[in-house]
């Protein structure tokens, strides 16, 4: 077993997990990280020449998350880390990653992918003037750069880390102008049920709401975002939206931070072969898994928001069965009582997620009413119309098709943010249901590479 070469992709909640409970057992893992420091998004660490306080980071988390960092300090002489550094293939058995210039082919004998989730967004009108950024950019800039994403924002979305991100502006001394809230108040109580596994993440929401409205922050539920208006020079300078009556209004702000809910990163589990199936409570294509993280393909090994979308709590919890089911597959024996404590809280939090998404859906109604002339792939500037018309003048009836007579989802972000609202718009103009028109296949590299690797040419 000390032999045994395992890559684990990813040092968020449940690379982190993964990694100790494979060094408790005696291996030496190779932990693939994008960031310059383990932690994630959701735990993303400060500059270590910033010294803000854990409280002031991440609030009600701050126990979580100093646990978390110092757990993956503590397993430095036992793993092998590898910060700043891009996995973007998979074949072979081997992983081939990058970072700065260079380029580089690992075997593995096993490997876990915990690659993590990004934001999910709805384009609208406007939506790529400068000014406009995720929920999670708005996050970055406040956690790794200590700024604001403008003086006067407004957040704009659905699910909870709408709440979280203006609450945490507010709390930075950045008050929001305003949340705007996709769902209606009505719908968010349908999902309570499902929350109730969880009664004190649920509590901690209904804080962050309360907080909010305590601190002057405009709250406004059932919205129809319309357009976000300026100009590709000054930037964003008003937001119109319909409110659940029917009326129209015209905010002024300087930026917007917009989301709803999440997407898994799953385009490494696509290139490794992994069969995905379709869950329409969510409405995206995910890696299948059995209940401890092992994928349809031997020796690789699933866990995080990347397989399913159910916080930092529930992946830390498939971390952990995900390289318990490793250390099963090559003879050892972990312990059952451990593995069913973990078991337990991933059931809590799926029925947590199952409630959120209830709660907050994807407004995929959204997705079909969006007027022809809107931009729906930002890096190759492909409208809707254009994708409707991939459907109804040359014949698309599934996305890669479409992606092929359209080029949306060809360009750098390779559809993580194009491709969910793209699938609605191509199975809305085929007439289908969206799990009939297929998803974006997973394409090798998943993110750009640097031009002196591309010319140099590769191992791969």
């Amino acid at each position: 077993m000390a032999d045994l070469r395992v890559v684990i992709v990813g040092a968020g909640p449940a690379g982190t997990r993964a990694a100790e409970t494979l060094v408790r057992a005696g291996l030496s893992p190779i932990v693939i990280d994008e960031g310059d420091r383990s932690g994630g998004q959701i735990y993303r660490r400060q500059p270590q020449n910033f010294r803000r306080s854990y409280a002031a980071l991440y609030g009600t988390e701050a126990g979580k998350a100093r646990a978390l960092h110092e757990t993956f300090d503590g397993l430095s002489d036992r793993i092998d880390y590898r910060p700043q550094t891009l996995a973007w293939a998979i074949r072979d058995n081997h992983i081939h990653i990058q970072r700065a210039e260079t380029s580089e082919a690992l075997d593995f004998d096993a490997l876990i992918i915990a690659s993590g989730a990004t934001d999910r967004i709805m384009p609208l009108p406007g939506w790529t003037r400068p000014g406009c950024f995720s929920l999670g950019a708005a996050q970055i800039a406040l956690k790794a750069q200590a700024c604001a994403i403008g003086r006067r924002v407004v957040f704009m979305g659905t699910g909870p880390l709408l709440y979280l991100v203006a609450y945490q502006y507010m709390k930075a001394g950045a008050k929001p102008v305003a949340v705007l809230d996709t769902t209606p108040l009505s719908t968010q109580i349908r999902g309570l049920p499902g929350m109730m596994a969880r009664p004190s993440q649920l509590l901690k929401g209904m804080r962050l709401v309360a907080a909010l409205l305590a601190g002057g922050v405009r709250i406004e539920r059932g919205v129809e975002p319309i357009e976000i208006i300026g100009d590709n020079d000054s930037g964003v300078n008003a937001l119109r939206y319909r409110t659940a009556s029917g009326a129209e209004k015209r905010l002024a702000c300087d930026a917007i931070g917009m989301g709803y809910h999440l997407r898994a990163e799953s385009q490494l589990a696509d290139l490794a072969g992994c069969r995905f199936s379709f869950h329409p409570l969510i409405r995206q294509w995910l890696p299948d898994v059995d209940d401890m993280g092992r994928s349809s393909v031997p020796d690789v090994y699933l866990a995080g928001d990347g397989v399913r979308i159910l916080g930092a709590d529930g992946a830390e919890a498939s971390g952990r069965l995900a390289a318990f089911a490793l250390l099963e597959d090559h003879g050892l024996k972990p312990s059952r009582a451990e593995i069913g404590r973990c078991r337990k809280r991933l059931k809590a939090a799926s029925r947590f997620a199952q409630g959120m998404a209830r709660a907050f859906p994807w407004p995929n109604h959204l997705a079909k009413a969006l007027a022809d002339d809107t931009i729906i792939c930002r890096c190759e500037v492909v409208t809707a119309g254009e994708l409707r018309a991939s459907v109804t003048n040359k014949g698309a009836t599934e996305v890669n098709r479409s992606k092929a007579f359209s080029r949306a989802g060809m360009g750098r972000c390779q559809g993580r943010f194009c491709g969910p609202v793209g699938q609605e718009i191509v199975a809305a103009a085929c007439g289908l249901p969206v799990e009939l028109a297929g998803r974006l296949r997973g394409q090798a590299p998943v993110k750009p590479l640097p031009l002196a690797i591309v010319r140099g040419g590769d191992d791969a």
